[in-house]
């Protein structure tokens, strides 16, 4: 039995395939279209999972949609009408959407189903939005039975909810409700600081280090009524998402000493202090929550989802200082997982069907590469067809000549194996280097990223000696954990407040100084070559030639662009950039070989900043 999970019409759109309740296909639909975040209807993402399943559109059986519109739909009908007249243009933009669309998504979804090739398309089900996020959090997990916490901004009314799962059941218990939400305050500080809504959160978390805690008095008295179960009441006073088009407003303002930083701007000591603040705040709530879930349900293990889910600072806190024994994270904790999510929901408890949890300890996720992946024979047909000279080289020889490289100080663009679904790289569509090179960090950032230089960039590191570098004793594959180098690695440096950012940047602090963060911590993925036995192989010819087994892992794009999912995208992408090195599967390109790259206009046009 196949399920076509879908998650769409708000932001990263995405499909997922489960067959039997195995994990088949998924993807977000940005890849395939090259819109980031894009919210249309996922039909490249769905034909990619019909594709990868080797089914024509007669071969599904259900779909499964991310939320309830009808219920979505009544709680802005209903928030208005309780602020009215205020927010009468907010309300006067949404409704013609709703009333031209997203009242009519069952009926899109089919239309949008038979134009991927579904000429008669399956029941659709509509489990809810937090139901889909608990789904994705526990029924891949590697637990037979565990506590499950869901944080975002908002589903149909939830935004914070607190369950159990055991077995191929999951309950959901308590929920927090919409306008209190602790994505949306989050959000709402990610947009005053001068970073877009849904798209910047992660820049606000890799600012905070730079700051002090400040303004964290200043929150709790003014802005949140936290108790210590983790709940909360906002003070709506001082927000603008429900009656006006932005997310603070004139009093929030005021708060702070003055309006929000504008985008591209420079960034001042009070956005650095302010982002610290906020993330003092949201790991002091997230901690609260997940002890008053521990209480209630006596479990060990703990799910996480939903978009604050991917605070990997308030996920490595929870992990040290929570008390659960262990901790698991969905790879794609946003939207996009929903979709995964739903299918599962739909398969587990309208179908009622059995769960099987791998007994060596694994989650079901296949380490998130569940995008397409391209034949090496097909990668060369391209690269032939293009007059693009490569080397190509197998086995051994392959990860050695890349490790060379890297130890060079090249800057390698790499595509093997399938893509990840989430928004992390993985060493599937990842830029890679040198974690030693003390100016990696800044090379990478302004000639091949073109982000911020503030921005951290992230370690993969062998699985078997990841606590040789770093305070942690487990396993972080997706990326999804904050810890500390360790001390014997680090190199202390003076108090840097009131220094000049770019110069706090480029401070040695350690002897993987590329992926140590200001306040010396890293974001750490680790390898054990089960799931990507490519990039495994890398990282294991560096540490040979170099006794490191640590790299720099960053996703295959530049700043506003999708992570590459082709070939094309990806050759593309490494002509534009100061890029040293492609490797499409075992196809080896270096920059000065290749024939000279023209655009007809300026590439960056093509992309918003995100």
């Amino acid at each position: 039995m196949k399920i076509l999970g879908i998650s769409a019409f708000y932001h990263d759109s995405a499909a997922a395939l489960i067959e039997d309740g195995v994990i088949i296909a998924a993807a977000q639909e940005e890849r395939f279209s090259r819109k980031k975040h894009d919210h249309r209807f996922p039909e490249g993402a769905v034909r990619y999972c019909l594709a990868e399943a080797g089914i024509s559109g007669s071969g599904i059986d259900a779909v499964a949609f991310y939320d309830k519109p009808i219920t979505k739909f009544a709680r802005i009908l209903e928030t208005h009408m309780s602020v009215a007249p205020r927010g009468l243009r907010s309300f006067m933009m949404a409704m013609p959407l709703w009333l031209k669309e997203k009242l009519w998504i069952p009926m899109e979804i089919e239309e949008a189903l038979e134009k991927c090739g579904i000429a008669n398309p399956p029941p659709v089900y509509f489990p809810e939005h937090h139901e889909s996020h608990a789904a994705s959090a526990f029924f891949p997990s590697p637990f037979e039975k565990a506590a499950i916490l869901t944080i975002d901004g908002v589903g149909e009314w939830a935004t914070t909810t607190m369950g159990r799962g055991d077995g191929a059941k999951l309950e959901i218990f308590k929920e927090l409700r919409f306008p209190h939400s602790l994505g949306l305050l989050y959000s709402a500080f990610t947009y005053f600081t001068g970073f877009r809504v849904n798209s910047g959160e992660y820049k606000l978390m890799g600012l905070a280090p730079y700051g002090e805690p400040k303004y964290v008095d200043l929150i709790y008295r003014e802005l949140i009524d936290l108790r210590e179960d983790g709940s909360f009441r906002l003070n709506m006073k001082y927000f603008g998402y429900i009656d006006s088009l932005r997310m603070t407003n004139r009093l929030f303002a005021e708060l702070f000493g003055g309006p929000e930083r504008s985008s591209e701007t420079e960034i001042t000591q009070r956005e650095m202090d302010i982002a610290r603040s906020i993330q003092v705040v949201t790991e002091e709530i997230v901690l609260r929550m997940a002890r008053a879930l521990h209480k209630e349900t006596g479990e060990q293990n703990l799910c996480l989802a939903g978009g604050v889910a991917l605070n990997c600072v308030s996920n490595g806190r929870l992990l040290r200082e929570g008390p659960f024994k262990q901790v698991w994270i969905q790879p794609a904790a946003g939207d996009a997982g929903g979709a995964l999510g739903a299918a599962l929901m739909t398969w587990h408890h309208l179908f009622d069907k059995p769960r099987t949890v791998s007994a060596d300890g694994r989650d079901s996720m296949k380490g998130s590469y569940l995008g397409p992946r391209f034949d090496s024979d097909e990668v060369g047909a391209y690269l032939s067809a293009k007059g693009y000279p490569s080397h190509r080289l197998s086995g051994t020889a392959w990860a050695e000549r890349i490790a060379t490289l890297i130890g060079q100080d090249k800057v390698i663009g790499l595509v093997q194996g399938r893509m990840e679904f989430g928004p992390r790289a993985l060493g599937g569509r990842s830029i890679i280097g040198d974690a030693r090179s003390p100016m990696m960090q800044s090379i990478m950032n302004l000639k091949i990223k073109y982000r911020e230089s503030f921005r951290p960039f992230a370690p993969a590191c062998l699985a078997s000696k990841v606590s040789d570098y770093f305070e942690i004793d487990r396993p972080s594959p997706y990326m999804l954990l904050v810890a500390d180098v360790k001390k014997e690695r680090q190199i202390q440096v003076e108090s840097q407040r009131g220094i000049p950012m770019r110069e706090r940047i480029n401070q040695v602090r350690s002897d993987i100084p590329a992926i140590t963060h200001v306040d010396y911590s890293a974001r750490i993925q680790t390898v054990d070559g089960v799931d990507n036995p490519g990039f495994f192989a890398i990282l294991s010819a560096f540490e040979r030639q170099t006794g490191c087994g640590v790299l720099i892992n960053t996703s295959f794009n530049v700043r506003g662009e999708p992570i590459v999912c082709t070939p094309e995208d990806a050759y593309r992408c490494f002509m534009r950039t100061e890029m040293d090195v492609l490797v499409l599967e075992d196809h080896i390109l270096l920059k000065e070989e290749q024939p000279e790259w023209k655009d007809k206009a300026d590439w960056r046009n093509d992309y918003t900043l995100d």
